[in-house]
């Protein structure tokens, strides 16, 4: 859609309704807004837009697109299946409390999302200011409660999960289930026995980890991505530490090891498959296809979850393998070419 505004001092304008063919050189997205520029030239002949001429399309949730590729590789096609797939859009709702901070996250099979932060200033507890605690921590409560009936659909995700480092989120528990009983909230009362309570050191989205750690939260979401990530990346940790000649990352020697046909477990990010460098992206893709037809398991970790950012900060490529390579945990490899 474009407008097109006509001179003169009586200014009007029309909308012109038109499909454009743009040949793709820059592309941003906009996690907050849901939405995804492209930029790059037309390559439509019309009267509106000039051929060759650079033109940014914007696209958002339900409107459609068309991709032209020349390859698509397996990378692709199992990423855009995910992302298609409405059951895979949220594993997991959670909301991390504390004494008044509150943040509303969705968890899904490709970003984690924060749907809502709740900030209050609370006042002491003590004296005469104990009546204002009070009432700021039902409006608190209540703000919490609303962004939890308004975002969370029991449909779609799995459980809902109440965690935090104190009492807040037991006190916060019993507020939302009086809550959604006075006000009707039928999809909240048929599934409260899918809400848990858990530990977590901050109301913060990075602690999203002790949560999906939790063996009641993973025995609900055992299946899902969010939750096979983050125990990957859990024994990947535990056989560094227990035995380091099963375990390496950094891309030169991830790559060595899958040479001598040594990996079990593959653990990339997806930050990988984005290089512009072609050769790098085909040789991670052909990795994961090879690691996988050996019998092993490839995992690609999204950059949007706390996990992804975890592996990211020990260069993005890891591996756990199948026997021990001693020579290979003390030799220095060149890194990979650029």
């Amino acid at each position: 859609m474009m407008d097109a505004r006509a001179g003169g001092s009586s200014a009007s304008s029309k909308v012109v309704k038109l499909t454009l063919r743009v040949r793709c050189e820059n592309v941003e997205y906009d996690a907050e807004g849901s939405t995804i520029r492209v930029k790059g030239r037309n390559q439509t002949e019309c009267e509106e837009v000039k051929l060759n001429a650079y033109h940014t399309v914007e696209f958002g949730i339900g409107r459609a697109v068309k991709i032209d590729k020349a390859e698509w590789d397996c990378v692709d096609v199992k990423r855009l299946e995910e992302a298609a797939d409405p059951s895979l859009s949220a594993d997991l709702a959670a909301v991390l409390i504390t004494e008044g901070l509150a943040n509303l996250v969705l968890v899904g099979a490709t970003q984690t999302m924060v749907k809502a932060k709740i900030e209050t200033s609370m006042p002491r507890k003590r004296g005469m200011a104990l009546m204002g605690y009070e009432k700021a921590e039902l409006k608190f409560y209540r703000a919490a409660a609303n962004a939890v009936e308004r975002h969370v659909d029991f449909e779609r995700v799995k459980c809902l999960v109440i965690a935090g480092p104190g009492f807040t989120k037991d006190s916060f528990y019993e507020f939302l289930k009086t809550e959604a009983v006075k006000n009707g909230w039928k999809p909240l009362q048929s599934n409260f026995n899918r809400i848990i309570k858990a530990h977590a050191s901050s109301a913060y989205a990075h602690s999203l980890n002790e949560v999906l750690e939790n063996p009641t939260v993973r025995a609900l979401i055992s299946d899902t991505k969010a939750a096979s990530e983050v125990k990957a990346l859990d024994d990947f940790f535990e056989m560094l530490a227990n035995d380091p000649t099963r375990a390496f990352y950094g891309p030169a020697h991830v790559v060595a090891a899958h040479e001598l046909n040594a990996i079990d477990k593959l653990l990339l990010t997806d930050a990988l498959f984005r290089t512009r460098n072609v050769g790098q992206r085909k040789m991670w893709v052909r990795m994961t296809e090879e690691v996988t037809k050996s019998g092993g398991t490839v995992h690609i970790f999204s950059s949007a979850h706390a996990s992804g950012d975890q592996l990211e900060q020990i260069t993005g490529a890891a591996a756990i393998l199948r026997f021990p390579l001693p020579d290979l945990a003390d030799a220095e490899l060149a890194p990979l070419p650029e």
